[in-house]
């Protein structure tokens, strides 16, 4: 029971350090379903764990089924959340049931934590302590999401990321490394960016030369 209590107690104080909304302990009870899905999960998964006991999993097929009726956010009764996990809004979070998220991790409305194969074993990510990932962001397969990395809004992620690492895109590509000391943002080349500006250059060249051409045929006449 003590533990319980300490486990809620830090769920309350990572809404209220990572959301400036959050005005009291009282008010992230009450108000926030991302907590209210998170506790409704670590009873399923209390009761999933007992297996087929008394009917025991799909007892907690139920709970996650309510959970998700309630606060519109999916998590399978077997996944594996970590303390101090913070669901900011929260509509349209799935986690598979073979996502094992660390501590001190934040998920932001729409986030997938996905699988691609049908095969039984694990075939959902693996996020790392303090992971930020952006809302709307699809992590999709066994993929490993390393410690304190970043994941941009809208990103599609299939393959591992670096700790500290900042990804964004589609597919998802590591543009930037966040060190955990005192060393600044070392920001990586980015290819597709630097080809886009590129372009972006010689179109102007290429409306400048036009509107020259344009000029002198108008001086001509």
């Amino acid at each position: 029971m003590r533990r319980l209590v300490q486990r809620i107690a830090r769920d309350i104080r990572a809404a209220r350090d990572r959301d400036p909304a959050a005005r009291s302990d009282l008010e992230v009870v009450l108000c926030y379903p991302g907590f209210h899905a998170i506790q409704l999960h670590r009873l399923a998964h209390h009761i999933h764990g007992d297996g087929e006991r008394l009917g025991g999993r799909i007892v907690a097929r139920l709970i996650s089924h309510l959970n998700r009726a309630v606060t519109g956010i999916e998590i399978h009764p077997a996944a594996c959340l970590g303390d101090g996990l913070f669901i900011d809004h929260g509509m349209g979070v799935v986690i598979g049931e073979t996502t094992e998220v660390g501590n001190d991790v934040t998920l932001y409305q729409g986030v997938t934590l996905g699988g691609t194969s049908r095969q039984r074993g694990k075939r959902h990510p693996t996020i790392r302590d303090g992971v930020i990932v952006g809302a709307h962001a699809q992590l999709i397969g066994a993929v490993e999401i390393g410690e304190g990395a970043r994941v941009g809004a809208g990103s599609v992620v299939v393959t591992s990321v670096p700790p500290y690492s900042t990804v964004v895109g589609v597919p998802g590509r590591t543009v930037a490394v966040r060190f955990p000391d005192t060393r600044p943002l070392q920001r990586l080349p980015d290819p597709e960016a630097e080809t886009i500006e590129a372009l972006q250059h010689r179109l102007l060249e290429l409306e400048a030369r036009l509107a020259r051409l344009e000029r002198d045929a108008a001086c001509a006449h």
